[in-house]
């Protein structure tokens, strides 16, 4: 069986009294599209920060192509976090920087390269998201869906092999949400990055994802394909697809 690209083994982590992550279990392979869904307020957000290293397990085992995360040397560590790019929930643009200079800025503050390779880097990736006429324009000029094409576009530029999205299509309508969503599946085939999509969009995230996990109580209580999921006869997972409560 192929070893997991990222695998959680047993997350716990809890703020004050609030025990967020109960023991997650999950397994993220590598060149796929991942999907977390759950309820707010379950630890969603709170799991992908565990994989970029935002925050610290209290207890359980990251694993990174089967080894340990604790375990590896400072350079392997170093090497695997260069490798992730996160794509935040409400976009983080920097409304006092260019488009241009918003995309760069992951290449201006972790590498060593001259102005010339970042400033073609860039070039490049707004040409391939179709940025290429908007460089000198700021953020509070854009519409919802290209800015979320430019922060897309700096989640990428730095050619990561992973990729988190934070509920990327967090206030779009549903048209641009779809948009969004073809987005992520376009350049996911074009790039060949893993992807890691925390989404409330259901059913459509469905039609986007290989796989999906959903959270609950602070565990994984499914994990699956689509077709999986249609066929499941869990009562927590069809109430939670259907909008209809449940304990």
């Amino acid at each position: 069986m192929t070893t997991p690209l990222i695998q959680l083994v047993d997350i716990k982590k809890r703020f004050g009294t609030n025990q967020v992550l109960t023991g997650v279990n999950l397994s993220i392979y590598q060149g796929k599209i991942m999907a977390v869904i759950g309820k707010s307020g379950t630890g969603k957000s709170v799991l992908l920060k565990h994989i970029i290293g935002l925050i610290r397990q209290d207890s359980g085992t990251i694993l990174i192509q089967g080894t340990p995360l604790d375990e590896m040397s400072k350079e392997k560590k170093r090497r695997f976090k260069k490798d992730l790019s996160y794509m935040f929930q409400e976009n983080a643009l920097f409304d006092s920087l260019t488009v241009f200079d918003n995309i760069a800025l992951p290449l201006v503050e972790t590498s060593r390269d001259k102005k010339s390779i970042i400033r073609e880097k860039v070039d490049t990736r707004m040409e391939q998201l179709g940025l290429g006429s908007i460089g000198l324009k700021f953020p509070s000029q854009l519409s919802g869906g290209m800015r979320k094409r430019v922060a897309l576009a700096r989640a990428l530029v730095t050619d990561p092999k992973v990729v988190l999205f934070d509920e990327p299509t967090t206030g779009l309508d549903p048209v641009r949400k779809r948009k969004v969503h073809a987005m992520i599946e376009e350049y996911q085939k074009q790039f060949g990055f893993t992807a890691v999509i925390v989404s409330h969009d259901i059913p459509e995230i469905f039609d986007v994802a290989q796989h999906i996990a959903m959270l609950d109580e602070g565990k994984i209580s499914f994990e699956g394909t689509k077709d999986d999921i249609l066929n499941s006869h869990s009562d927590t997972l069809n109430a939670f697809i259907q909008g209809e409560e449940y304990p």
